[in-house]
C-alpha cells in the first residue's frame, strides 16, 4: 500500500537544490577544465534562480569558488561532498497523505558501485537535505538514484531495468521488487519499463541506462522521448525500441500515451565517441524550463518543442557540453522541493 506520493515535476516548486563541483573528474585535470565546470553549473544555477529560489550544498573546500561564481544569487549549504549530481545523491520529496513533504532516501553507492565512483560522503547527502528542509527521511529499501525515475505525479512512472535490476545496485531483486517498492514510497501503481538508457550512458563511465535522459513526462498522459534519427548513431536502435515500447504501454488510469518525439542533436560524436547529448534532460520549474544545449543546429528546435509541450513556462536554453562530458545533464544536477 501507498504511503506517499511524488507529485509530478511540473507541479509547483519551493526549492531547487545543486551541488557545487569541487574535486575529482568533474573538475577534470585542468584549471581550464576545472573553470569550465564551474562556470557550466553555475550557469544552471543562475538560469534556475530567475524562476525558484536555489540552495547550493558547496564541500568547504569550494566555498570561495562557489561564491565568485554565484556570490549572493544562491543560498548555501556547506558539506563535505565527492561529487556533484544533486538528482542522484539527493532525496526525492514525496507527499504523505496529509500533503506534508518527506524524503526518501535512496542508498546511493556510485551508480551501482562503479569503479570510479567515490560516495563515502554524497551518500549522507539526501538525510543531510531532509535535515536542511526539516522533513522527515525515508531510508527506502532499494538503491536508486533521482535520474533512474520519472512520474507523471498520478501513479505512472518510467524506469529502465538496466539500472532498477542492475547486480550493482539490487542484486536481489526481481522487477515485482522494485514495483513493490516504488508502489510504497512514490505512489506508483503502473511502472512503465524501458530495457536500458542511451549507449554512452551504458558504458563504463555512464549510469548503466538513466531514464531521465530517454523519456520523460510533460503531463499525464504526454510523454517527451529521444528520438536519435541518425542510423549511423547507436541510439537509432534504443529511440525506435523506446518508442515501440511506449506505443504499447497504457499509464496508471489505462490511457495510452501520446508521444512527443524531441530530435536528438545533429552532433554525433566527441572526442570520447558517440554523444548521449539529450534535450530530454532538462528541468522544468515554475515559470520556467531549464533546457540544454549544445551550439547544434537542432538546439531552436528542440526548444520549441519544449515550449510547445509546457505551455506559459519560458524556455531557456543554457550549454550542456561540459556537463555531457563529464557524465549527466541538466536534470542530473538539480532535485526539486515541492511548494510546502
Amino acid at each position: 500500500m501507498s504511503e506517499f506520493l511524488m507529485p509530478a515535476e511540473t507541479d509547483p516548486h519551493e526549492r531547487i537544490y545543486m551541488a557545487f563541483p569541487s574535486g575529482g573528474y568533474t573538475l577534470g585535470d585542468t584549471a581550464e577544465e576545472a573553470e569550465a565546470a564551474r562556470s557550466t553549473w553555475a550557469a544552471v544555477a543562475k538560469a534556475v534562480a530567475r524562476f525558484t529560489p536555489v540552495t547550493m550544498v558547496v564541500d568547504p573546500q569550494a566555498e570561495s569558488d562557489a561564491r565568485r561564481h554565484l556570490g549572493e544569487e544562491v543560498s548555501y549549504a556547506l558539506r563535505e561532498l565527492d561529487d556533484a549530481w544533486m538528482r542522484d545523491i539527493g532525496p526525492t520529496f514525496v507527499r504523505d497523505a496529509s500533503g506534508e513533504l518527506a524524503a526518501i532516501d535512496w542508498n546511493f553507492n556510485g551508480w551501482g558501485a562503479q569503479s570510479w565512483a567515490s560516495w563515502g560522503k554524497d551518500s549522507k547527502i539526501a538525510a543531510q537535505v531532509a535535515q536542511l528542509e526539516q522533513t522527515a527521511r525515508v531510508q527506502s529499501s532499494i538503491t536508486n538514484e533521482g535520474g533512474g525515475i520519472h512520474v507523471d505525479g498520478e501513479g505512472t512512472m518510467l524506469a529502465t531495468r538496466s539500472v532498477q535490476l542492475d547486480p550493482g545496485r539490487n542484486p536481489e531483486a526481481s522487477a515485482a521488487d522494485i514495483e513493490a517498492e516504488f508502489a510504497k514510497q512514490l505512489g506508483a501503481q503502473k511502472v512503465i519499463w524501458l530495457e536500458r538508457g542511451l549507449t554512452r550512458d551504458n558504458e563504463e563511465f555512464g549510469t548503466r541506462g538513466h531514464v531521465d535522459i530517454v523519456a520523460c513526462f510533460a503531463e499525464p498522459g504526454v510523454v517527451l522521448y529521444h528520438d536519435q534519427q541518425d542510423p549511423a548513431h547507436p541510439d537509432h536502435a534504443i529511440s525506435a525500441e523506446v518508442r515501440s515500447l511506449l506505443e504499447a504501454a497504457t499509464d496508471a488510469k489505462g490511457r495510452k500515451l501520446r508521444l512527443v518525439p524531441v530530435p536528438a542533436p545533429k552532433t554525433l560524436k566527441d572526442e570520447e565517441g558517440w554523444v548521449d547529448y539529450s534535450y530530454i534532460n532538462h528541468l522544468v520549474t515554475n515559470g520556467g524550463v531549464i533546457a540544454c544545449c549544445f551550439n547544434d543546429e537542432n538546439d531552436a528546435q528542440a526548444a520549441r518543442i519544449l515550449a510547445q509541450a509546457y505551455p506559459g513556462r519560458e524556455v531557456v536554453a543554457v550549454d550542456a557540453t561540459e556537463l555531457y562530458a563529464r557524465g549527466g545533464g541538466i536534470h542530473c544536477i538539480t532535485q526539486q522541493v515541492p511548494k510546502r
